[in-house]
C-alpha cells in the first residue's frame, strides 16, 4: 500500500506540475497570475477528442490539442494582455478570469454542456512493481511529466532561451536595451505554458476518461496553490511543490480515508507550509540566479 501510494501521489504530483507549469513560467516574466491558462487546458482536451475521434489516433489528437492551445495562448498574449500589462498586475488578474469565465461558455455553446467519454487507449503496459500496479496512463503521464519536467529545468539552466527568460524576468527594460527581443521572449512563454496546459488537459481527461466544459475549475484554483507553495515565478519550486501536493494528497486519503475533500487537502499543505515557510519552498530569486 505504501509503494502504490507513492506511484499514485507521484503520477499526481506530474500531472499537477503540468498543469501549473504554464502559469509559473508566465508569472515570473510577467508577473502576472494568469488564470486562463486553465482555459488552454480544456481547450486542448477538446480539441484532441475530437481529432481522436476522426483520425484514432492519440498522437495526432494530442498535437492537434497542442497547437490549438498554443496558438490561443498567443492570440490572448498579443490581444489582451500586450495593451493591459502596464497597467499593475490586477487588472491582468480581472482579465485573465473574465476570459477563463467566458471560454467556459464558449465550450458549452461548441461542444455541449455534458461530460463526453475519452476513452483513449495508451499503447503503455500495465505494470506491477512490488506489489504495486502501475496502469498505462499513469505511466504515461509518468514519461510525459518526467520528459517535461527535466526538459524544463534544461532549457532554464543550459539554453540561450532560457538565459534569455531569467534575463526578461529580473529586469525586462535592461535585457531590452542589451538587445533582447522581450516581446518574442513573452510570446515564447505564452506558447510553451499553454501548450504545456494542452498536454495536461489531454492526459487528465484520459485519466478519468471525461472531457467537461468546467474541467478547468479545480485546476485554475490548484494551480494558483502550487505556484504559490513553490515560490511565486520560480518554475523548479512549482515542480517540488506540485509533487510535494500531489504525494500529500493521495497518503492522507489513503491512510485517512476522505475527512476531507480531496481538493482541499492542497489548501491545508499550503497554509501549514507557508505558515513555517513564507516565501514557498524556493524563493523566485532562486530562479533568475
Amino acid at each position: 500500500m505504501l509503494l502504490s501510494s507513492f506511484t499514485n501521489g507521484i503520477a499526481t504530483g506530474s500531472l499537477y506540475a503540468l498543469i501549473a507549469l504554464g502559469p509559473s513560467l508566465i508569472y515570473g516574466v510577467m508577473r502576472v497570475l494568469d488564470i486562463a491558462n486553465a482555459a488552454g487546458l480544456t481547450l486542448g482536451a477538446y480539441v484532441g477528442l475530437e481529432v481522436w475521434q476522426a483520425t484514432n489516433s492519440l498522437a495526432l489528437g494530442l498535437l492537434a490539442g497542442i497547437i490549438a492551445a498554443a496558438i490561443f495562448g498567443l492570440v490572448l498574449q498579443r490581444l489582451l494582455y500586450r495593451p493591459i500589462l502596464n497597467r499593475g498586475p490586477l487588472i491582468p488578474l480581472i482579465a485573465s478570469i473574465g476570459v477563463f469565465i467566458a471560454m467556459e461558455e464558449v465550450f458549452r455553446l461548441v461542444f455541449g454542456p455534458y461530460p463526453r467519454a475519452f476513452p483513449a487507449r495508451v499503447p503503455l503496459p500495465t505494470l506491477h512493481v512490488g506489489g504495486a500496479v502501475v496502469t498505462g496512463v499513469q505511466l504515461l503521464i509518468l514519461i510525459v511529466g518526467f520528459v517535461t519536467l527535466a526538459g524544463t529545468w534544461f532549457t532554464l539552466r543550459h539554453t540561450r532561451l532560457g538565459l534569455l527568460w531569467r534575463a526578461t524576468s529580473q529586469d525586462a527594460p535592461i535585457a531590452q536595451a542589451m538587445g533582447v527581443n522581450t516581446r518574442r521572449v513573452i510570446s515564447s512563454i505564452f506558447v510553451i505554458g499553454y501548450a504545456l496546459a494542452a498536454v495536461s488537459g489531454i492526459l487528465l481527461s484520459i485519466n478519468y476518461n471525461t472531457v467537461t466544459p468546467t474541467m478547468g475549475d479545480i485546476p485554475a484554483y490548484k494551480m494558483l496553490a502550487i505556484i504559490v507553495l513553490g515560490g511565486l515565478g520560480n518554475p523548479l519550486g512549482t515542480i517540488a511543490a506540485a509533487l510535494l501536493i500531489g504525494l500529500v494528497e493521495t497518503f492522507v486519503v489513503a491512510y485517512a480515508g476522505f475527512v476531507l475533500p480531496r481538493d482541499a487537502i492542497a489548501f491545508i499543505a499550503l497554509i501549514v507550509i507557508l505558515l513555517l515557510r513564507p516565501q514557498g519552498l524556493l524563493p523566485a530569486e532562486s530562479a533568475r540566479s
